[in-house]
């Protein structure tokens, strides 16, 4: 396994890495987006409805939903600044971890939540609230990994971006050019493909999260809190080695 995942998180980059980790996010993504939602009846990491929720609020005098909104807003452009610090902070000290430190934390935090959803019980009206937050900070926390590493040629939670630029390519794809000796349109098939498969992970991502948290409940984040401490531990391991190795007398 650690052969094949080997470079998924390293600062040394190739495209197949960046792709394969980004279907993996993606998958991440959409399972906690959809298990969120069966959890607190909100999606996370739907920045564009949440921004257009707090315009209506603000309109229609619900302060209350309207500041509760713009935290959501807030978290999730905290953990997005969460990220950018991580990977800046590992890049200037060399680390070869710099990128799967947020991830890490994404870890940890979703570990966080499901402890935390277990226990809800008579604390709900307290703890849902900031569940809400939570799964909003570790979506731009999520997103942000991905867009710094792939300088923002892939995004894991941004699916209507996705489905717009697929509309875009198929549009060219089907284009019939004339022959009158203009350049032709083409369409970028290599892009076309990868956010193809971006957005069917999140789609299967999705139906996971909602069947695991159907049937197992907030467990269901377990694995995935496992699958992103498992990316980020090879990068990390070679980080603390090369610690001890100078720090040896």
């Amino acid at each position: 396994m650690f052969a094949f995942i080997r470079g998924w998180t390293d600062v040394d980059r190739t495209t197949q890495a960046n792709v394969r980790l980004g279907a993996f996010l993606a998958f991440v993504a959409g399972a906690t987006n959809a298990g969120g939602f069966l959890a607190v009846g909100q999606y996370t990491s739907h920045m564009t409805g949440l921004v257009s929720s707090v315009a209506d609020n603000l309109v229609l005098g619900n302060l209350a939903l309207a500041a509760s909104a713009a935290g959501a807003i807030l978290s999730f452009v905290a953990g997005a600044m969460t990220t950018a610090v991580l990977v800046n902070w590992g890049l200037r000290r060399r680390l070869h971890s710099a990128y799967g430190l947020p991830l890490l934390l994404e870890s940890g935090a979703l570990l966080l939540f499901g402890v935390a959803g277990a226990s809800m019980g008579a604390f709900e009206p307290l703890f849902l609230p900031l569940t809400v937050l939570l799964l909003c900070y570790i979506m731009g926390l999520q997103n942000a990994v991905i867009t710094k590493i792939s300088r923002a040629e892939i995004r894991t939670t941004h699916v209507t971006g996705l489905v717009t630029d697929i509309g875009i390519e198929l549009g060219k794809l089907l284009y019939i050019n004339p022959r009158d000796g203009a350049d032709p349109v083409l369409a970028n098939r290599h892009k076309l493909r990868i956010h193809a498969v971006l957005v069917s992970c999140f789609f299967v991502g999705g139906v996971a999260g909602a069947l695991g948290f159907k049937y197992a409940g907030f467990i269901s984040t377990v694995p995935l809190a496992i699958g992103l401490w498992v990316l980020a531990l090879r990068p990390l391991l070679r980080d603390v080695r090369q610690r001890l190795v100078s720090t040896a007398p």
